[in-house]
């Protein structure tokens, strides 16, 4: 009797343990399935670099001979390269235009300002509960514009107020004669100058500021805004070059120290990567990089197709033509080349898809791109341009509307891109073919949607 009920506790022991060990195993299963479920649900980090002064031909993916960019190139190679970015001729239109993802006639009122009513990209991270930081160069407090409050101009919380939880910033307060942005410079961080040191390289002190901002977020989501110091004249010798070994030559002006500071641009991207690498945070981040204008007037690159010469400032092709790159690996699967118009209010309504927040911007999305599929590409672009600063560059204001070949401006002038590159020879409208009519009232349909200007 006595070994009966020993057998029977065994079996209900059994079967316990077995029920348990089911249980065990189930619970085990709906975990993983949860941080599964989250891990693919999290939305990715985003790092937007935006370059200061170097058009389409400043990279050697893009066909250059005079610089060698291999950690763009590789990024290219991997992700995507589009080959048709355009973007204003000058910075500050530019950068409130890619900010805020509006045309500039609908928030641009002053060089170098972004007003304080805007909603930017950072509100919108900021917003989703993301980290946000942008560092390298600011110029938006309008320091020399006499129509804006003197307390705008010495506002070192601006950066806050546009969404930015974290800053390390040239020319935020201070105009660069106080302090230039290379050797020795004059940098702001999260309310307080740094102490100025004569061997500090200031696209070395923000992007460290960018590579600890990304240590200490890498298991949060995070946003970095990135507008570049380089490659803004002066063109000056950078830590690299075998100059800098002497401090009474780091700001020695010569167009040939160009080339290093394209190089030691590249360089930077490649130390934002590698950090990125370090961290196992690569797959799940978004790179871009673009240009914010074409490169400067004064320089002449050597390309696979001649020679270009800089066209900054100026609305023809090499004013408004820039590289971009995009980096996703967790998405971008496929590398890719994509020829398709890219417009600078397009990275404002990529980030709202990402954050699935509604697009208010004039933008597209990108994010179909991304994804490798089938999407409808641009057949034209716009551009409203008025510099609003000096009357060299005030010249070339000016609203038009292009296709791949063709360009039409609000007066009416009229070219034909691909053999007239530096528009020097509006075409007649006798001298139009039948197809090139059609194309110019295309255009011109387009182009009525845009005010003049004033």
């Amino acid at each position: 009797m006595l070994f009966r009920n020993i057998y029977i506790v065994s079996i209900k022991m059994q079967i316990q343990f077995r029920c348990l060990s089911v249980l065990l195993f189930s619970l085990f299963i709906l975990l993983s399935s949860c941080v599964k479920n989250k891990e693919q649900k999290r939305t990715p980090n985003v790092i937007l670099i935006l370059a200061d002064d170097i058009g389409f031909e400043g990279l050697s993916v893009n066909g250059s001979l005079s610089y060698k960019t291999p950690f763009l190139d590789e990024l290219a190679s991997k992700g995507i390269n589009f080959s048709n970015a355009i973007s204003q001729p000058l910075c500050t239109p530019s950068r409130v235009k890619i900010m805020t993802g509006k045309y500039n006639y609908k928030n641009y009122d002053y060089f170098t300002h972004l007003n304080i009513n805007e909603k930017t990209f950072g509100h919108l991270f900021k917003e989703k509960g993301y980290k946000t930081a942008v560092v390298g160069k600011w110029q938006l407090n309008a320091l020399k514009i006499k129509e804006v409050d003197q307390k705008v101009k010495e506002d070192n919380s601006r950066p806050y107020a546009f969404g930015f939880d974290e800053y390390c910033l040239w020319q935020l307060t201070k105009t660069k004669d106080l302090g230039e942005r290379f050797a020795d410079p004059l940098i702001e961080q999260n309310g307080e100058f740094l102490p100025r040191n004569k061997d500090a390289y200031g696209p070395d002190v923000v992007s460290s500021y960018a590579i600890d901002f990304i240590k200490r977020n890498k298991n949060n989501p995070f946003f970095i805004y990135y507008p570049m110091l380089l490659v803004h004249d002066p063109f000056v010798p950078t830590p690299d070059s075998k100059e800098w070994s002497s401090p009474d030559l780091r700001y020695k002006k010569d167009n040939r120290f160009f080339v290093d500071m394209v190089e030691y641009m590249d360089k930077i991207v490649g130390k934002i990567v590698n950090e990125l690498k370090a961290n196992g945070i690569e797959d799940n981040t978004l790179i871009m990089f673009v240009g914010d204008n074409g490169t400067n007037i004064k320089l002449v690159t050597k390309t696979i197709d001649g020679e270009i010469q800089g066209g900054k400032g100026n609305t023809i092709t090499h004013g408004v033509h820039v590289p971009m790159v995009a980096s996703w690996p967790s998405m971008i699967k496929k590398p890719l080349s994509y020829n398709g118009f890219i417009d600078l209010t397009d990275f404002y309504a990529t980030f709202s898809d990402i954050l699935d927040v509604p697009n208010d911007s004039d933008g597209k999305s990108m994010i179909n791109i991304f994804k490798g599929e089938n999407v409808s590409k641009r057949d034209m672009v716009s551009i409203y341009y008025d510099p609003r600063w000096s009357k060299n560059v005030s010249q070339h204001r000016n609203v038009f509307s292009q296709d791949y070949r063709y360009k039409l401006y609000k007066d009416g002038e009229f070219y034909d891109m691909e053999k007239d590159v530096l528009e020097n020879n509006p075409l007649e409208d006798k001298m139009l073919s039948e197809k090139e009519k059609k194309i110019k009232q295309k255009l011109a349909k387009k182009l009525a949607t845009f005010p003049a200007l004033n």
